[in-house]
């Protein structure tokens, strides 16, 4: 189908990496579709990032059967370009063997005192939900806490605020947001990374002009003397879409926005862009792929340059770089 209208435009001071995408289906070591909305960070010398795998389908055998399985990859990198992926995946519903939960997706990373956290979402029997948890070694996860259903998109602050660790996380209420899709970002806190509380509404749907359906937390917030440089997904939909990727019907586009937050109140909003920061232009972001339109970034790098690296899921098929410079997304934001 190609670029959905009305178009919207990357904000000029972001340049997409030439090279795009970054890590493919190709790259990965076994039984793989669609590789997307990765976490990225610098931990002990390196890149880390961990990626979503939908797995064993190609368009055909997904409009026959649909995707048989979603799990987690693991890859290395010196530049934060060039990947090493490991052997065998790094979570799946194998190997934690629970019929309760169907999948695991959507991971975010961050560092916080040395120590490697991640978040997650899980389908389950009774719901979706959001975890957090510890990566011992790069090797296995200790889940410090589950949410009650439905809540995911959550990402951790890299440090303690007022003495807290602090999350953005993106809550699904139907009923009470008029029975469809109407999901904002909300900020929460706790004191050991198990029990949280204090939610505070951050950023509304309605408060973003380029989304009409939908928003959530994005890449885990980097700190800056200005505040909190914080981005997220925004979703307007059009029901005039017609096929837009494998399924018969996809009537979504998926951006990117950015928003500084305060410092020590990190759900007080001091700065927001009101046009996107990254949109679906290219050929691998609205041409290929199993749901074209998706811009969906899980991970945020500021360089010892000033240079930011954003990586992000394109058409929930591949994972791409994009860059642009801390002052200039500051000032983007005010």
């Amino acid at each position: 189908m190609g670029k959905v209208y009305p178009e919207l435009q990357t904000a000029k001071i972001i340049k997409k990496y030439d090279g795009n995408p970054i890590l493919t289906a190709t790259d990965v070591p076994y039984d793989v579709s669609l590789v997307f909305n990765a976490g990225v960070v610098k931990y002990k010398g390196k890149y880390v990032m961990i990626f979503r795998n939908d797995y064993g389908s190609s368009e055909a055998d997904y409009l026959e059967k649909g995707l048989p399985g979603t799990n987690l990859g693991l890859a290395y990198s010196n530049d934060g370009i060039h990947w090493e992926v490991e052997k065998q995946p790094f979570l799946s519903q194998e190997t934690v063997k629970t019929e309760e939960v169907s999948r695991f997706y959507d991971p975010r990373l961050t560092v916080i005192d040395g120590e490697l956290y991640i978040c997650f979402a899980v389908d389950t029997r009774h719901g979706i939900r959001g975890g957090i948890g510890k990566i011992h070694d790069l090797k296995e996860i200790e889940v410090l806490c589950m949410t009650a259903p439905d809540n995911r998109n959550m990402v951790l602050f890299p440090e303690k605020i007022g003495g807290l660790f602090t999350r953005l996380e993106r809550p699904s209420p139907v009923y009470g947001r008029g029975g469809k899709d109407r999901f904002d970002i909300w900020c929460s806190q706790s004191p050991d990374l198990k029990f949280w509380g204090k939610e505070t509404l951050v950023l509304g749907v309605e408060d973003v002009p380029f989304a009409n359906d939908k928003i959530g937390p994005a890449a885990p917030p980097i700190k800056t003397q200005k505040g909190w440089l914080t981005t997220f997904h925004a979703v307007d939909r059009d029901n005039t879409r017609g096929k837009n990727g494998w399924e018969n019907k996809w009537t979504k586009r998926y951006t990117a926005g950015i928003m500084l937050l305060d410092l020590e109140n990190p759900s007080k909003i001091i700065g927001i862009s009101r046009d996107p920061l990254i949109a679906p232009e290219l050929p691998y972001e609205t041409d290929k792929g199993f749901r074209q339109n998706v811009i969906f970034p899980g991970g945020m790098i500021l360089e010892e340059n000033g240079e930011v690296k954003i990586y992000y899921g394109a058409a929930d098929t591949v994972e791409c770089l994009a860059t642009a410079y801390i002052d200039d997304l500051l000032n983007l934001c005010l």
